[in-house]
Protein backbone atom coordinates (compact mmCIF):
# COMPACT_ATOMS: atom_id res chain seq x y z
CA UNK A 1 0.00 0.00 0.00
CA UNK A 2 1.36 3.47 -1.23
CA UNK A 3 0.88 7.01 0.94
CA UNK A 4 1.11 8.61 -2.44
CA UNK A 5 -1.83 9.75 -4.18
CA UNK A 6 -3.30 9.00 -7.41
CA UNK A 7 -2.00 11.95 -9.01
CA UNK A 8 1.47 11.90 -7.45
CA UNK A 9 1.83 7.92 -9.15
CA UNK A 10 0.69 9.31 -12.18
CA UNK A 11 3.09 12.43 -12.48
CA UNK A 12 6.00 10.07 -10.71
CA UNK A 13 7.41 13.31 -8.78
CA UNK A 14 9.97 12.46 -6.12
CA UNK A 15 10.28 13.91 -2.70
CA UNK A 16 11.71 16.83 -4.07
CA UNK A 17 8.69 17.26 -7.10
CA UNK A 18 11.13 18.16 -9.47
CA UNK A 19 11.00 14.46 -11.35
CA UNK A 20 13.80 13.98 -13.86
CA UNK A 21 15.36 17.37 -14.58
CA UNK A 22 17.96 17.52 -13.31
CA UNK A 23 19.18 13.83 -14.33
CA UNK A 24 18.49 14.83 -18.00
CA UNK A 25 19.79 18.24 -18.13
CA UNK A 26 22.99 15.89 -17.03
CA UNK A 27 22.97 13.15 -19.34
CA UNK A 28 22.37 16.35 -22.60
CA UNK A 29 25.15 18.07 -21.69
CA UNK A 30 26.83 14.58 -21.73
CA UNK A 31 25.80 14.31 -25.41
CA UNK A 32 26.30 17.62 -26.14
CA UNK A 33 29.75 16.97 -24.79
CA UNK A 34 31.27 14.73 -26.89
CA UNK A 35 31.54 16.42 -29.96
CA UNK A 36 32.27 19.95 -28.29
CA UNK A 37 35.15 18.13 -26.30
CA UNK A 38 36.44 17.01 -29.39
CA UNK A 39 36.59 20.29 -31.59
CA UNK A 40 38.35 21.34 -28.28
CA UNK A 41 40.44 18.63 -28.23
CA UNK A 42 41.35 19.06 -31.83
CA UNK A 43 41.62 22.80 -31.59
CA UNK A 44 44.24 22.40 -29.10
CA UNK A 45 46.23 19.75 -30.35
CA UNK A 46 46.41 21.77 -33.51
CA UNK A 47 47.68 24.81 -31.86
CA UNK A 48 50.33 22.96 -29.94
CA UNK A 49 53.61 24.98 -30.68
CA UNK A 50 51.99 27.49 -32.60
CA UNK A 51 52.65 30.93 -32.27
CA UNK A 52 50.40 33.51 -30.71
CA UNK A 53 48.85 35.02 -33.76
CA UNK A 54 48.16 31.71 -35.19
CA UNK A 55 45.70 31.14 -32.67
CA UNK A 56 44.04 34.56 -32.51
CA UNK A 57 43.72 34.07 -35.73
CA UNK A 58 41.85 30.57 -35.63
CA UNK A 59 39.85 32.07 -32.80
CA UNK A 60 38.84 34.90 -34.97
CA UNK A 61 36.82 32.41 -37.27
CA UNK A 62 33.35 32.52 -36.50
CA UNK A 63 32.68 28.83 -36.30
CA UNK A 64 35.71 28.38 -33.91
CA UNK A 65 35.05 30.68 -31.47
CA UNK A 66 31.11 30.07 -31.46
CA UNK A 67 32.41 26.06 -30.83
CA UNK A 68 34.85 26.57 -28.26
CA UNK A 69 31.81 29.31 -26.69
CA UNK A 70 29.87 26.33 -26.54
CA UNK A 71 32.01 24.05 -25.49
CA UNK A 72 33.32 26.10 -22.56
CA UNK A 73 29.19 26.51 -21.52
CA UNK A 74 28.12 23.03 -21.44
CA UNK A 75 31.28 21.82 -19.76
CA UNK A 76 31.15 24.32 -16.95
CA UNK A 77 27.64 23.60 -16.67
CA UNK A 78 27.71 19.81 -16.76
CA UNK A 79 30.51 20.39 -14.01
CA UNK A 80 27.98 22.40 -11.96
CA UNK A 81 25.26 19.49 -12.05
CA UNK A 82 27.39 16.72 -11.45
CA UNK A 83 29.29 18.44 -8.47
CA UNK A 84 25.79 19.37 -7.06
CA UNK A 85 24.30 16.18 -6.89
CA UNK A 86 27.55 14.91 -5.20
CA UNK A 87 27.10 17.94 -2.92
CA UNK A 88 23.42 16.77 -2.31
CA UNK A 89 23.85 13.17 -1.56
CA UNK A 90 27.19 13.39 0.78
CA UNK A 91 26.45 16.80 2.62
CA UNK A 92 23.79 16.22 5.38
CA UNK A 93 24.19 19.50 7.38
CA UNK A 94 21.83 22.18 5.75
CA UNK A 95 24.56 25.12 6.41
CA UNK A 96 27.32 22.88 5.20
CA UNK A 97 25.18 21.93 1.97
CA UNK A 98 24.26 25.02 1.48
CA UNK A 99 27.18 26.78 1.41
CA UNK A 100 28.71 24.14 -1.11
CA UNK A 101 25.82 24.72 -3.27
CA UNK A 102 26.96 28.18 -3.39
CA UNK A 103 30.29 27.46 -3.85
CA UNK A 104 29.85 25.41 -6.54
CA UNK A 105 27.17 27.56 -8.46
CA UNK A 106 29.96 30.69 -8.29
CA UNK A 107 32.61 28.60 -8.94
CA UNK A 108 31.17 26.85 -11.85
CA UNK A 109 29.23 30.16 -13.25
CA UNK A 110 32.89 32.49 -12.64
CA UNK A 111 34.73 29.89 -14.51
CA UNK A 112 32.52 29.88 -17.54
CA UNK A 113 32.21 33.78 -17.64
CA UNK A 114 36.09 33.84 -17.80
CA UNK A 115 36.22 31.38 -20.44
CA UNK A 116 33.72 33.49 -22.74
CA UNK A 117 35.39 36.71 -22.13
CA UNK A 118 38.85 35.21 -23.15
CA UNK A 119 36.83 33.76 -26.16
CA UNK A 120 35.21 36.66 -27.41
CA UNK A 121 38.47 39.09 -26.31
CA UNK A 122 40.70 36.99 -28.74
CA UNK A 123 37.58 36.91 -31.63
CA UNK A 124 37.33 40.33 -30.91
CA UNK A 125 40.94 41.38 -30.89
CA UNK A 126 40.50 43.94 -28.21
Amino acid sequence: MSMKSELGKVRGLGAAHDGTHHFWLQRVTAVANVPLVLYLLYFIISHIGAPREAVLASVKNPFAAVALALAMISICWHLKLGLQMIIEDYLHVPSTKLVALLLNAFFAYGLAGLGLYAILKMNLGV
